[in-house]
């Protein structure tokens, strides 16, 4: 079994591209295909070493499938499992995706939910990024100066994500074991 695991949730299928965009740069045989969120269980996840993890921030800050018009259960199936369960010794780079102009005041709020989630469950939590370059008025994935991951707006700067994303990737490898 592939030791990294890419997992994804996704509405528009925006976050499954990335996530896929991850996969191809990283080009490592110790990485599987990305998987949607949907498709997994809390045990599939703990059968990785690492993890990488993407959401979109949908509606008013919530994860697929916790907004009532997101016809996706993914995010709302796991996420009380993920509340019972242990990833003491787990790696988890976590990335989001907002919008930051539609959303100023919920700007990929989905990542801080996933990250007080995987902090919960005694996850090592890596992928740091600095807040500098977006223009927003409240995010809950923002600590102090930084993001808790890669924040990726494809609405308004789709052109700084190949930037944005090798330079996250290239700073999480090595905690990665890549």
């Amino acid at each position: 079994m592939a030791k990294t695991g890419i997992i994804f949730g996704t509405d528009t299928g925006k976050t499954r591209k990335i996530a896929k965009q991850i996969y191809t740069l990283l080009n490592d045989e110790s990485i599987a295909k990305p998987i949607n969120i949907n498709r997994c269980s809390v045990e599939d996840l703990l059968a990785f070493d690492n993890l990488i993890i993407g959401t979109p921030t949908l509606g008013e800050g919530e994860l697929p499938g916790l907004s009532v018009d997101c016809e996706s259960e993914s995010w709302e199936e796991i996420a009380s499992d993920l509340e019972d369960a242990d990833f003491s010794g787990k790696t988890i780079a976590l990335f989001g995706l907002g919008d930051q102009e539609g959303y100023p005041d919920e700007f990929v709020d989905a990542l801080g939910e996933l990250f007080e989630l995987f902090s919960a469950a005694g996850a090592t939590l890596i992928g740091r990024w600095p807040n500098e370059g977006y223009k927003f008025n409240s995010s809950t994935a923002l600590d102090g100066e930084e993001f808790v991951g890669l924040v990726l707006d494809q609405d308004n700067q789709s052109n700084l994500t190949d930037a944005r994303l090798t330079k996250w990737l290239d700073s999480i490898k090595p905690q990665l074991g890549l």
